[in-house]
């Protein structure tokens, strides 16, 4: 029988928000894997796992969540957790890694799947989708993400303020994820674009220090590094406007 690698995603952090179908994965895999910094500290989907398995099927694998500048020193760090997987999949057979959010998006499982996959001949990539961070703030914050033939543009602010900044300049709601150490400039982006009254942040989703506010209230001070925002456009003509 070939192993089967199924990523889950576990939501933003809040155990509520996991699926009935990603809750039955993790406990029909014989292994729950879930990441954590080289620091140790438990995780959100280490949290949320725990919620729903017991501890001793959990197994902690260290990845480089936090490496942006040293390329090498983050795949070193890629390769020893595909091969402490592997080693799991070649004794268990079945092991399901725990992402928060969506596994298929800008989850670390994309990047895990690939290495095993190399590593293990045959095997099985499953993945079950999660509610995402974006769908959890919308929800608390009232924000409606699309209307009509609006389109949506998720952007991850590492990847520049210049990428947040064009996406602003055009149609339909922005999301922007990972902006905490950038506040700043994305409240000038906002500013600069007009989008800066409707648009909401929050961090830490349905768990004890979650915090929710208007972008108007940015005063440049770092927030945390898994803060979303949600800059919706300026919507006109009533209801179905956009239609």
């Amino acid at each position: 029988m070939s192993s089967r690698l199924t990523g889950v995603g576990v939501g933003p952090g809040d155990p509520e928000l996991v699926t009935v179908k990603g809750v039955n994965a993790l406990r029909a895999a014989e292994v729950v894997v879930v990441p954590v910094l080289d620091t140790g500290e438990r995780g959100r989907a280490e949290a949320t796992v725990l919620h729903y398995v017991p501890a001793e099927k959990v197994v902690r694998v260290v990845f480089a969540l936090n490496e942006r500048t040293d390329r090498k020193r983050r795949e070193a760090a890629w390769d020893a957790a595909g091969e402490r997987v592997a080693g799991l999949l070649r004794e268990r057979g079945s092991v399901a890694f725990a992402t928060i959010g969506d596994p298929n998006v800008y989850s670390t499982f994309t990047y895990l799947a690939q290495t095993v996959g190399e590593l293990v001949p045959g095997l099985r990539v499953e993945t079950v989708p999660g509610i995402t961070a974006m769908q959890d703030l919308a929800a608390r914050s009232g924000a409606v993400l699309t209307e009509g033939t609006e389109p949506l543009t998720l952007v991850p602010v590492t990847a520049g303020s210049a990428v947040l900044k064009e996406a602003l300049a055009g149609p339909g709601t922005v999301v922007a994820y990972k902006f905490g150490r950038q506040a700043g400039e994305v409240a000038a982006a906002l500013r600069e674009t007009g989008r800066l009254d409707d648009a909401v942040w929050g961090s830490a989703l349905g768990l004890a220090d979650e915090s929710m506010r208007s972008a108007a209230e940015m005063d440049g001070t770092p927030l945390p590094y898994l803060s979303t925002l949600i800059a919706p456009p300026r919507r006109a003509g009533g209801r179905g406007g956009k239609l």
